[in-house]
């Protein structure tokens, strides 16, 4: 009984925050298992049905949390596959520095062809594409 006014001022609160700060993550990006192979490569793990802009931004978050890697490119080294740091997984290893493998991938964001790559910049902005905007939702 005595939470109810707690509740109502805080709900009263939420609603006079500005519409931009108001948000919900209805869908969070999968966390993905990241396992490093040398100092300029690491496998992202395959899981719960995350696709190839899950796999690019979780390589993204870790070149730039772990190697320090705030600029240049991100390269697929071995396509998705079978994994090399987890039985019984699938995997994709990516590099820092470039294989010296040609890829045409046109516009496509893939996982599958070795020496696809993208800017590290571009592959973290799949990061931020499961937040959705408070008036997004509607009844």
């Amino acid at each position: 009984m005595y939470h109810l006014p707690i509740a109502a001022s805080l709900a009263l609160a939420l609603t006079s925050l500005p519409a931009a700060a108001q948000f919900i993550d209805v869908f969070p990006p999968p966390r993905l298992e990241v396992n490093p192979l040398s100092n300029t490569t690491f496998e992202v793990i395959e899981k719960g049905g995350a696709g190839p802009r899950e796999i690019w931004c979780a390589a993204a978050d870790y070149a730039i949390r772990n190697l320090g890697k705030q600029r240049g490119r991100i390269y697929v080294v071995t396509p998705r596959g079978p994994a090399q740091t987890r039985a019984g997984a699938k995997g994709v290893a990516f590099s820092t520095l470039d294989p010296g493998i040609v890829a045409r991938t046109g516009y496509s964001v893939t996982t599958d062809i070795a020496g696809a790559n993208l800017l590290v910049f571009h592959a973290e902005q799949f990061c931020s594409d499961h937040i959705i905007e408070f008036n997004d939702i509607q009844p």
